[in-house]
């Protein structure tokens, strides 16, 4: 370990209270874009002043529409009969029982990774098209987890409506904070990147829950904590390819390949089954393996 000669006196000081800055900057810097995920009791009144009783509206905008047509992003899973919510930049299938989402999945256009509307401007809502009980701000209140959005507020930023669903809390799920803000918003942003760059992508995302480990849960309504959560991507502009990701919920560490693998064994893993519109034979070939380089 490198040692430092301590300095005496306001050398000291004011050595002490520049790294302090430098620290706070930094950590500033790489967890501003999630600043309002972590609940406050600032946010617990403001968001009671505000509060609607949600409804979703009765018809999707042309262009929303058009993102979901061919519905490659929507997976299949078994095991769950959860709810479907179809909202204007996703859609996610709701666990009564979890108060979570089983997955969302939405088709990212590089038109919609840009857009005026600020995630400033929509604040966290309770969703009434679901039964109660179901998350409430008060859940995550004290609560040692962020709000963590599963379809981020990023990339809906080309409209109001979708950028107000994305702030449903069957949009959530507790998530650690430094990973929120750290590597799966690296994530996060490399999707975006990805869709810049090939014109479009298909993502499902969702959360995991560990058998063997102690079920755990916050807020009065009982929502339950994930032990990690999963993301996987599709590509089919040009030579089609496919990746999949999994991340524990803890602080987070590591780069965005570390957490790469194959669709196939994310299947194995979650029991959800990705892009199963696709053809059979382009599924083996593309959910099988993976090479990173090719994104």
């Amino acid at each position: 370990m490198r040692r430092y000669k301590m300095k005496s006196g306001g050398a000291c000081a004011l050595t002490m209270s520049l790294l302090l800055a430098a620290a706070l900057l930094t950590t500033s810097c790489r967890y501003r874009v999630h600043g309002r995920d972590r609940m406050t009791e600032a946010d617990v009144k403001e968001e009671a002043r505000s509060e609607v009783s949600y409804q979703q509206p009765e018809e999707q905008s042309a262009q929303a529409a058009a993102v979901s047509a061919d519905g490659l992003e929507i997976p299949e899973m078994k095991s769950s009969k959860g709810q479907l919510l179809r909202r204007t930049g996703y859609t996610t299938q709701y666990n009564s029982g979890t108060r979570c989402p089983d997955w969302t999945a939405w088709h990212l256009t590089a038109a919609h990774t840009n857009g005026s509307v600020k995630r400033k401007s929509v604040d966290y809502q309770e969703d009434f098209q679901v039964r109660e009980p179901r998350a409430t701000r008060m859940d995550y209140f004290q609560a040692p987890y962020d709000r963590g959005h599963m379809c981020p507020a990023g990339d809906n930023k080309w409209s109001p409506q979708a950028m107000q669903d994305c702030f449903l809390y069957t949009n959530m799920c507790p998530q650690n904070h430094n990973m929120n803000g750290g590597v799966w918003n690296d994530l996060e942003m490399k999707c975006r990147t990805w869709a810049k760059q090939f014109g479009d992508i298909y993502i499902v995302c969702g959360p995991t829950y560990d058998s063997a480990a102690p079920a755990r849960y916050i807020g009065k309504n009982k929502v339950r904590v994930p032990d990690g959560f999963f993301k996987a991507v599709l590509c089919t502009q040009g030579k089609p390819k496919a990746i999949g990701f999994y991340y524990p919920n803890t602080h987070g560490e590591g780069s965005i390949e570390d957490h790469a693998m194959p669709v196939r064994q994310l299947e194995r893993m979650t029991g959800i089954d990705f892009f199963p519109r696709l053809e059979r034979s382009v599924q083996d070939k593309i959910e099988t393996s993976f090479n990173y380089a090719d994104w």
